[in-house]
């Protein structure tokens, strides 16, 4: 039997499907090898599906054998997680475009994965002044010592600032790449490169040998905001890489965080209208920081509700198993159904049965919880 990762990869390899359209695939059919034997007429009915893209399919998936794929894959590129993976991370099955295919070098935390250590995003300029390099150094260092890990893209200025001030401090960063995980970009950040995959993980959508491309840049920075519970936004100019990093975290449901400068200041304009946007302010009192960052959700496995069982409704098997999926802290659809094994048809009726009943509500990105 062909695994479901084997067509995550298979998919990916007709042009035109990119991960917004896999996602509306795997929501439409529950799984995408299902999708992979849909006739082109069920294909149609997938929003997004247009002609051009129909024939596209059908001409290329005839002559790709997902098995034969993805066992050749694995031996040209061997740590990767799919969105069908247990240890995909979690909090990119939120977002509405997470990478079909992660691939990742360095030491794994599986807390991390699932979303119960929380991960904080840091990004700024690449030429950030004394003002930026000293609070990049503070902020990164308080949050290492206080159990956050810190995710950065690995770009000089304040991506650089962070992750080593986060190791310094004896936490664990992320490195998210806009080439393949064994590519060092730029190639100054070598030791650095090194010293992240000893104390922390390397991760990057472009598979091995992936040499640096301008269009990669922009498109990892919604990886970047995808795994962060929060983004932090050092300092910016108003055209700057982390001003994309903050949208993409704006649309995921992320806090956004920036440190406020002078007027004049030229790396401070885009933080400057972040803030006029309604980001939070970053103040002298980390404390307060702190605070905030902790009081954001974490998804833990909770304790059962400590509510009198008598004032649980009687359920039907399949709403029982789709509830006992679900926590207190909002999870994701694509986990309810990876948890329940059951069909994505069944699990939508079911959680809007419960939702009726005021059993779970609904929040932003697909995610659901217990009421």
């Amino acid at each position: 039997m062909v695994e479901e990762g084997a067509y995550w990869l298979a998919w990916t390899q007709i042009s035109g499907i990119g991960p917004v359209l896999l996602r509306r695939l795997q929501q439409h059919f529950g799984t995408l090898a299902t999708a992979w034997n849909a006739t082109k007429v069920q294909l149609g009915e997938v929003e997004g599906f247009g002609f051009q893209t129909l024939e596209k399919v059908v001409q290329q998936r005839s002559r790709l054998h997902p098995e034969q794929l993805f066992t050749k894959h694995q031996q040209e590129n061997s740590h990767f997680w799919t969105p069908a993976d247990a240890d995909y991370p979690r909090l990119l099955l939120e977002t509405p475009s997470p990478p079909p295919i992660l691939y990742y070098r360095g030491e794994v935390e599986l807390q991390e994965n699932l979303g119960q250590k929380p991960m904080v995003g840091i990004v700024g300029t690449r030429q950030p002044s004394e003002y930026g390099i000293r609070w990049t150094r503070q902020i990164s260092t308080a949050l290492a010592k206080n159990g956050f890990t810190v995710v950065s893209g690995m770009a000089e200025g304040i991506d650089t600032e962070s992750h080593i001030a986060a190791m310094k401090a004896g936490g664990r960063t992320i490195a998210v790449l806009g080439t393949g995980v064994d590519v060092i970009y730029p190639h100054k950040n070598r030791d650095l490169y090194k010293q992240i995959l000893t104390a922390g993980l390397v991760v990057s959508e472009y598979p091995t040998k992936t040499a640096p491309d301008r269009t990669h840049f922009p498109r990892r920075n919604r990886i970047i905001a995808g795994l962060s519970r929060a983004i932090l936004v050092m300092e910016a100019p108003l055209k700057s890489g982390a001003l994309i990093t903050a949208t993409y975290a704006n649309e995921f449901g992320r806090d956004v965080y920036a440190l406020p400068g002078r007027l004049d200041d030229h790396p401070s304009q885009g933080c400057l209208k972040l803030l006029s946007q309604g980001a939070t302010f970053i103040l002298k009192e980390l404390d307060e920081l702190l605070t905030m960052l902790g009081a954001i959700p974490q998804i833990d496995g909770v304790e059962a509700s400590t509510a009198p069982e008598q004032l649980m409704p009687t359920l039907s098997p399949e709403l029982q198993t789709v509830m006992d999926a679900i926590a207190s802290d909002a999870l994701a659809f694509d986990f309810i159904i990876q948890q329940t094994g059951m069909a994505a048809g069944s699990v939508s009726g079911a959680l809007l049965e419960l939702e009726l009943m005021g059993l779970i509500s609904q929040l932003p990105g697909m995610r659901y919880q217990k009421s």
